[in-house]
């Protein structure tokens, strides 16, 4: 971390060794016996540990997706968990090969940075969580107010533009992570935080009093949050592409973790594709035939990783929204298999 810390590296510079450590990132990969992916510090239903110091979550699973079908083994992953400023640069110096840390897709980052965002694995909003003994029940009460914020993300500029936009003014207080942000906030340094709903929902559950807090219908942003890989290598490009597209197709297919061994045996011409039961997409990326079939197998489709994670049935309680499958009307669309 100490290393991060000290890198001050130009954008062209950065670019050029992201172009050298990408050189062959699957093959390193294979070499390394292990997946090299980099984590939030600590978000519930993204990126946390478990009682036993298992990482677990909905950013986790793609970490652990893209093991699977690399290296037909999901728990092969190194883990490196970083704060909002540090990601990017992380990604681009090649500690990590894969960014799976509840990161926004903009253009500036897609086309500045040297990164490709493969995919969306979560869409998301930024919104606002106030105590409910501020009394307030929309944010355009919150003229005035001070808010805690996570530094290095989208979250500065979309609130700006906000304020600017409803004639108001704020007072801006920023932490390096969003812990310190819901831990300056229950203390009573700011009068709301605002981040991705979704944090809003995972954060307040870490509260004394859950029940204390509430947040605001509003949503300010479009926060599409999605792995990222360095430019330079197609081929990784399109293995974390498509390791994301295969959970959501076997979502959409009806396959899962468990019936994916009876799935074998189905007469559906995609499901023995996805499966590898006939063709063999998997040659194409360097990838093992079932390489979907592990991934299944040992993580998930999307929609376990999302109901575990961070839907229903978890302690968040998220309701699917946007991110249910297209066939029922939210916008996670798998491209075909074929």
């Amino acid at each position: 971390m100490k290393l991060l810390k000290t890198i001050s590296l130009s954008v062209a510079t950065l670019a050029l060794a992201s172009t050298m450590a990408s050189a062959d990132t699957l093959e390193n990969t294979i070499k390394n016996g292990q997946l090299s992916c980099g984590l939030n510090t600590g978000l519930p239903g993204f990126a946390s540990p478990d009682s036993a110091g298992v990482w677990t979550g909905i950013d986790v699973d793609v970490c652990r997706a893209v093991a699977a079908a690399v290296l037909g083994d999901a728990s092969k992953v190194k883990y490196a968990h970083l704060n909002a400023k540090e990601r990017f640069t992380a990604l681009q110096s090649g500690e990590i090969d894969v960014l799976s840390r509840n990161t926004t897709w903009t253009a500036t980052r897609d086309t500045s940075l040297g990164l490709n965002f493969t995919g969306v694995n979560y869409y998301d909003g930024q919104g606002f969580l106030i105590s409910k003994k501020l009394g307030v029940k929309s944010a355009k009460e919150l003229n005035g107010a001070t808010f805690c914020i996570q530094a290095g993300t989208t979250t500065e500029l979309n609130l700006t533009d906000y304020f600017k936009a409803n004639k108001m003014e704020y007072k801006p207080i920023t932490y390096d992570t969003s812990a310190q942000t819901i831990e300056a906030f229950e203390s009573g340094r700011c009068d709301a935080l605002t981040s991705d709903a979704s944090q809003l929902y995972a954060l307040k559950t870490t509260l004394k009093d859950p029940n204390s807090a509430m947040v605001l219908p509003e949503i300010i942003s479009k926060e599409p949050l999605g792995p990222a890989v360095r430019q330079g290598d197609d081929k990784w490009f399109s293995i974390v592409k498509w390791t994301q597209i295969a959970m959501l197709n076997a979502e959409e297919l009806g396959v899962n973790s468990k019936n994916v061994d009876e799935m074998l045996k189905s007469p559906n011409p995609d499901i023995q594709r996805l499966l590898g039961v006939t063709g063999d997409i998997g040659k194409n990326m360097g990838l093992d035939p079932k390489w979907a079939y592990n991934i299944i197998k040992q993580v998930g489709n999307y929609g376990e990783s999302f109901e575990a994670n961070v839907g229903k049935g978890s302690p968040l309680g998220i309701e699917r929204g946007l991110n249910a499958l297209w066939i029922n009307g939210g916008l996670q669309y798998g491209a075909p298999i074929r």
